[in-house]
């Protein structure tokens, strides 16, 4: 399908895009959020299943206090006023994948509200620009069920001959973060998204109350994105791209809404109130629905459950047992690492801190680790179009290849190749050394072997070496690893071969 759209730099020139986001982050609870099921991602459909989240006739529901407890800790931690008092409502719409027909949501009483918190965004200089984000709420609600349309070209409902719906998520405790509206200088509102998007997913892991797998769907983004002429103050109609999962897809996807509503808006057209669905493999945005509104939702509160009441005593104690704040712990991390501004700039856009750390946890040097993240896995992620966390590969992987390097078992260049593997889903690093016959020569007879080849095959480079030039061994330690395939610690070859020619 072909739609028009504007090159960015024309959009920007034209309009300045306003933007809004909803965060969705599901909640690492062991049960749902108004129920005893169980919430393991995976597990066969349906079978994490009972009347309150099928929403059965008679069946009550009743709050779970550790989701409480975390939607205090986020909104404590995004800087927010943690009410006193709060109530649960239902939010009204017929979909096959919400059983009850209604959502149970926090419309205008949410558990936390007016908040902000900051944002880093690389600057054109070389430096950093920090962008303040206002937090409007981060209420509690539940996910709803999965469904699988079935017999489309598309994978949506359009086109498909049936559809199948999994009740396996339905009930699971979620937290809604909602921004107040975003204007930042046109050319950054994409990058700012993103960050925003990312930092998030930091705040969340360090408050451990997520485990943030936006492959999942435990972390996903609503981008709402409108547009209004250059120098006006009255907004444009907005649109809203539901569930965008990487980071790389959030700042795609609003660039791409940009230019489709700046070609529509310059061509005379109006932009029309909807969700849209993001498509990952063609880069675009195509219509879901026309946007409801507060009012079509028929709000009003939750008869069956009471309201939660937070006291001061327990809001203080939460508040005390919050972690390092993540930008005092980059500061920290980059003075244990030696790292330097751009390095951990590097780190930090590169979505690469959270692998690091855990990867120098389990005894690999700070240098090590981000020479392979931020190489060759970062390499491997854009290569296919990914987030770093949805590569497959783990800072377990990447210790235990890093170990046998240091081992002596594994030089660089053979490393990529284990790499190349585990990104490929080959296996554990020790089956694809196994398969690939990767492991460097350790028999100094075979390495003394492929140094008499070389040495017979290259006499003027021996009579150099002779003649009182050391330095042209170099050519025949080269020989001496493409005769071995790489597969020989280049330092031990030297030392055999000095010993050979008495250097």
């Amino acid at each position: 399908m072909t739609v028009d759209v504007l090159e960015i730099g024309d959009a920007l020139a034209q309009y300045d895009p306003v933007m809004g986001l909803e965060v969705h982050v599901e909640l690492n609870t062991k049960s749902k959020m108004f129920c005893g099921c169980p919430t393991v991602f995976g597990a066969p459909p349906n079978t994490q299943t009972c009347p309150v989240c099928l929403g059965l006739p008679g069946a009550l529901p009743v709050v779970n206090a550790r989701a409480v407890e975390s939607a205090i800790k986020i909104g404590l931690a995004l800087n927010c006023e943690i009410a006193e008092w709060c109530r649960f409502a239902r939010k009204n719409y017929f979909y096959p994948d919400m059983p009850k027909n209604f959502q149970t949501s926090q419309y205008d009483e949410p558990i936390a509200y007016n908040g902000w918190t900051e944002v880093a965004v690389p600057s054109g200089d070389g430096g950093t620009e920090f962008y303040r984000i206002e937090i409007e709420r981060a209420h509690m609600e539940e996910d709803t069920g999965k469904s699988t349309h079935v017999g489309g070209a598309t994978g949506r409902i359009h086109g498909a001959s049936h559809s199948l719906v999994d009740y396996n998520r339905a009930g699971i405790p979620l937290i809604e973060i909602v921004t107040k509206t975003i204007e930042v200088p046109a050319e950054k509102a994409a990058a700012v998204a993103r960050a925003y998007v990312s930092m998030l997913r930091d705040l969340l892991l360090a408050l451990d109350v997520s485990d943030v797998r936006m492959d999942q769907g435990s972390l996903r983004c609503d981008a709402n994105v409108s547009l209004k002429p250059k120098g006006s103050p009255v907004l444009g109609t907005r649109t809203e791209t539901k569930n965008v999962n990487s980071f790389r897809s959030v700042e795609r996807a609003i660039t791409y809404e940009i230019t489709r509503q700046a070609a529509v808006l310059s061509s005379g057209g109006k932009v029309v109130q909807e969700t849209r669905h993001w498509h990952e493999d063609t880069g675009i945005t195509t219509s879901g629905r026309e946007k409801s509104d507060a009012e079509d939702y028929r709000y009003f509160p939750e008869p069956d459950l009471v309201p939660v009441a937070p006291s001061r005593e327990w809001v203080e104690e939460i508040r005390s047992s919050l972690p390092e704040a993540p930008s005092l712990r980059r500061v920290r991390l980059q003075e244990a690492w030696s790292f330097t501004d751009l390095e951990m700039r590097d780190v930090v856009n590169g979505n690469a801190l959270e692998p690091i750390v855990k990867t120098v946890e389990l005894g690999v040097t700070p240098a090590a680790a981000k020479k392979w993240w931020l190489g060759e896995l970062a390499r491997a992620a854009n290569e296919s179009g990914q987030d770093l966390d949805a590569l497959g590969v783990g800072p377990a992987e990447v210790a235990e290849v890093q170990k046998l390097v240091d081992a002596g078992s594994l030089n660089d260049k053979l490393a990529r190749q284990v790499f190349d593997g585990l990104v490929k889903g080959e296996g554990t690093p020790a089956e694809i050394i196994e398969k690939r016959g990767l492991a460097l020569v350790s028999d100094d007879s075979a390495l003394i072997e492929a140094i008499d080849r070389a040495i017979a095959a290259n006499p003027d480079v021996v009579e150099k070496v002779n003649s009182g030039k050391p330095a042209a061994a170099g050519a025949l330690i080269g020989a001496v690893m493409k005769d071995m395939r790489g597969q020989a610690d280049a330092a031990k070859v030297r030392e055999l071969l000095n010993a050979k020619l008495g250097i």
